[in-house]
C-alpha cells in the first residue's frame, strides 16, 4: 500500500489526487488528529511525531510513504530518510518548488503556510539550490486552517482573511503562489480570486501525486510490491464527528474513519540527525 500521513485530516487532499493518478492501488492514511496542528510545534517535536506516524504506516503494510504535512516535510524529511533508508519517502515541498520554478515568469514566488513551514525557510533554500536568481517570499496564515475545518469556506470573514494574508506577497509582486498547507486547496477559488488572475497557483497535492506516479512507472519492482484494490484505510489518532465532516469536505464524498489501534505518545526521543557536509 501507499502510506500517507498528515498532522490531521487535510492530507486527504493529497489522497484524493493520488487516487486520480494511481487508480487501483490501495492507500493507507494516518491523520494525527490527537496532536494536530504540527505547525505550532518545535522542529524536535515534529520530527518525533513524523517518526511515529511513519512507523504506524509501515506496521500496517505501507511500502512507500508520502509526507502530506508541510510542517513535517519542511523539518522532518531528512530524519525520516535516515531512519528508514529502504523506504521511498516523498514530501510535498520539492515537487512544489520544481513546479513553481517552471511557471514563474518574473522569478518572484510567494508561499503561504503554517508558522513552522514558513519559519523553516525550506522553500527559500530549495529554490536557491536550483535557481539563485529567483526570489521567494513567505507569509504564515495560521487562521486559514481553523476556518476550513469549521466549514467557513463561503463566509465573508474567510475571504477577508485570505485577502489580508496575500497583501504582503502581492506587494512583493509575486506571479506564482505555492499553497503550502494541505487545507489550502479547499480555498483555491478564493485564493485565486484574491491573488488575481496573473498569479499562478501551485497545488502541492497535484505535484506530489504526479511525482509518485512518475516514480512508480520507473520502478516496477516497487510497484509490484503495492497492493491493489479499492479498500483504502483511513486512520486517525482521535475520532470525532467533526473529523468525519471535515474528511467529507476534503474528499468530496463520505469517508469512513478508523481509530488508530496504537498508543500515540506525546513525547518520544527522536533519532539524532547529523547534517551532511557534502
Amino acid at each position: 500500500m501507499i502510506g500517507v500521513f498528515d498532522s490531521g485530516i487535510g492530507g486527504l487532499t493529497i489522497v484524493k489526487e493520488l487516487l486520480k493518478k494511481l487508480p487501483g492501488l490501495s492507500l493507507i492514511y494516518f491523520g494525527d488528529t490527537a496532536r494536530t496542528p504540527y505547525g505550532t510545534k518545535s522542529p524536535e517535536t515534529i520530527i518525533a511525531y513524523a517518526i511515529q506516524d511513519t512507523e504506524f504506516l509501515l506496521e500496517h503494510g505501507a511500502k512507500l510513504i508520502v509526507v502530506a504535512c508541510h510542517s513535517a516535510s519542511s523539518v522532518a524529511t531528512e530524519s525520516l530518510r535516515q531512519r528508514f533508508p529502504e523506504v521511498p519517502i516523498f514530501e510535498v515541498v520539492t515537487p512544489s518548488v520544481k513546479k513553481a520554478l517552471q511557471v514563474t515568469r518574473k522569478k518572484i514566488i510567494g508561499v503561504i503556510g503554517t508558522r513552522a513551514t514558513i519559519s523553516s525557510g525550506i522553500y527559500q533554500r530549495k529554490v536557491a539550490e536550483l535557481d539563485k536568481e529567483v526570489k521567494v517570499y513567505g507569509n504564515a496564515c495560521p487562521l486559514l486552517v481553523p476556518l476550513v475545518e469549521e466549514g467557513w469556506i463561503k463566509k465573508p470573514e474567510t475571504r477577508r482573511i485570505v485577502k489580508k494574508c496575500l497583501i504582503p506577497l502581492k506587494m512583493r509582486g509575486i506571479d506564482t503562489l505555492v499553497l503550502g498547507c494541505t487545507h489550502y486547496p479547499v480555498l483555491k477559488p478564493i485564493i485565486q480570486a484574491k491573488a488575481g488572475k496573473r498569479v499562478t497557483l501551485v497545488d502541492p497535492a497535484e505535484e506530489v501525486a504526479e511525482q509518485v506516479a512518475d516514480f512508480l512507472k520507473k520502478e516496477p519492482v516497487i510497484l509490484d510490491q503495492l497492493t491493489r484494490g479499492e479498500e483504502h484505510k483511513i486512520y486517525v489518532s482521535d475520532l470525532t464527528e467533526s473529523f468525519e465532516r471535515i474528511a467529507r469536505l476534503f474528499m468530496g464524498q463520505k469517508v469512513k474513519l478508523l481509530k488508530a489501534d496504537c498508543e500515540i505518545s506525546h513525547v518520544i526521543k527522536p533519532t539524532p540527525f547529523k547534517a551532511s557536509h557534502i
